[in-house]
């Protein structure tokens, strides 16, 4: 098996990169999608949740209300350690279940947006990097997402930086390319990363 961190700061397409990589045949295992799960009503994490915020974080049908609770945890440090130190070994444990679920030649992709910024880079056998510029990936929040600007600008200031990021890759993948060149890419990335799986097993 070969365990793969994919990262790459928002409106790089680090998301077309993943679902091109599904493609071709890697397990994914999206760490965004896995954290709402965690949280869905019913779960013990929700439960959690609750208990350590309160009724008001919950939406008319009971489901999180993940504005209000983003209001809360991300105007206060003390808070959002502690919804993280609800939510990680959740997401954490759920990642293992499916990891361990692959096949022992798989290659498993993890799509952390936060790879960087938290440290993981050494939990993975390799780090990809999806990479566009600053300017490619304003023109995207802004063209295709509908932030503002200034919406835009402050959410990438809040990523590590572009240095940070190419500092942990193992492979790099520019996406500051038509979709046609950035398909040829991923295939030559896959054809590396099903060598390195079948060296690994």
């Amino acid at each position: 098996m070969l365990k793969v961190g994919l990262t790459g700061g928002i409106g790089a397409g680090k998301s077309e990169v993943s679902r091109l990589l599904v493609e071709h045949g890697a397990v994914l295992i999206d760490a965004d999608r896995i954290a709402r799960e965690v949280v869905a009503p019913g779960t013990p994490g929700l439960a959690a949740v609750v208990d350590a915020f309160g009724e008001d974080v919950l939406a008319p049908d009971g489901s999180l209300d993940r504005p209000k609770l983003g209001s809360i945890v991300f105007a206060d440090p003390e808070k959002l350690a502690t919804l993280n130190s609800i939510v990680h070994p959740l997401v954490g444990a759920r990642s293992r279940d499916l990891e361990n679920a692959a096949s022992q030649d798989a290659v498993v992709v993890h799509d952390v947006p936060l790879l960087a910024e938290n440290g993981l880079a050494a939990l993975y056998d390799l780090v990809i990097v999806v990479d566009a510029s600053p300017s490619t990936q304003l023109d995207r929040l802004v063209r295709l997402r509908g932030m503002t600007e200034e919406d835009a600008r402050a959410r990438m200031a809040a990523q590590a930086t572009r240095d940070k990021r190419l500092e942990i890759a193992d492979v790099v993948i520019d996406n500051d390319v038509p979709l046609e060149e950035l398909e040829r890419r991923v295939r030559e990335v896959w054809a590396d990363l099903v060598e390195r799986a079948s060296r690994a097993t």
